[in-house]
């Protein structure tokens, strides 16, 4: 069997990755033909806050481990707690020190519930009068929203979610598959991008695009061999 270029530099995984594509490829299309695909439970999604507000319900540890991804996000964050830990930066958050009030969700985006089971169910309430996804933490009941276990890197994010129900189990997935996720994968995006560029300016079928870009791929690593191998 002969492997593409690209498995030769990156090993064993690559490999996996390349036959693992194919087969779920296989198994996708086995399904769509078969019954049309069933609905997802839960929707994944990425949100970008552009300065939107995001309310966290809590003050301790666990409340200030959320808040950077939400910043990061670009989120506006507001944290509501009666008592708020030393973890958490008033830096760069705004700080309502006393306990939860329903209409501390308005105007909000976002809200994630850091408390107690029952301060948690009250948060779900609220958010469910105004339309608001709410992520409780290790609560699952109360949540509209669940977070994974993500790797970001180099303009690449991939998310691992159990629906709050194993969470310890989608962090474990999320370190096994950054070992697989190439150190250089921004090199990939540049590439996929001018691909897909250049696919739609040619009007090139969907079926073929993915097959082109994998040439592409392999095309971008021959050229660094060769380039190795010209200055040696």
């Amino acid at each position: 069997m002969v492997t593409p270029p690209i498995v030769d530099w990156f090993g064993g995984y690559a490999f996996a990755l390349v036959v693992g594509y194919a087969i779920a490829a296989w198994l996708f299309g086995r399904q769509r033909r078969a019954d049309a695909g069933d609905p997802l439970p839960r929707l994944p999604v990425f949100l970008r806050f552009d300065h939107r507000r995001v309310v966290v319900v809590g003050g301790g540890e666990v409340a200030a481990s959320k808040i950077p991804a939400l910043l990061a996000a670009g989120g506006n964050v507001t944290v509501v707690a009666p008592h708020i830990s030393r973890a958490i930066d008033r830096t760069r958050v705004t700080v309502i020190e006393r306990a939860f009030r329903a209409d501390d969700l308005d105007g909000a985006w976002f809200v994630t519930a850091a408390a107690t089971p029952e301060v948690n169910r009250v948060v779900r309430d609220a958010a469910e009068a105004r339309g608001v996804f709410v992520n409780a933490v290790d609560d699952p009941s109360n949540a509209t929203a669940y977070l994974g276990g993500t790797i970001a890197r180099g303009g690449v994010t991939v998310a691992f979610s159990t629906g709050g129900q194993a969470p310890a189990l989608a962090g474990l997935l999320r370190e096994a598959f950054d070992e697989l996720v190439p150190a250089d994968i921004d090199a990939w995006v540049e590439r996929a991008s001018a691909v897909k560029w250049q696919q739609r300016a040619e009007g090139l079928p969907m079926r073929q695009r993915r097959p082109q870009l994998l040439e592409a791929l392999n095309r971008l690593y021959e050229t660094r061999d060769r380039d190795g191998r010209d200055a040696a």
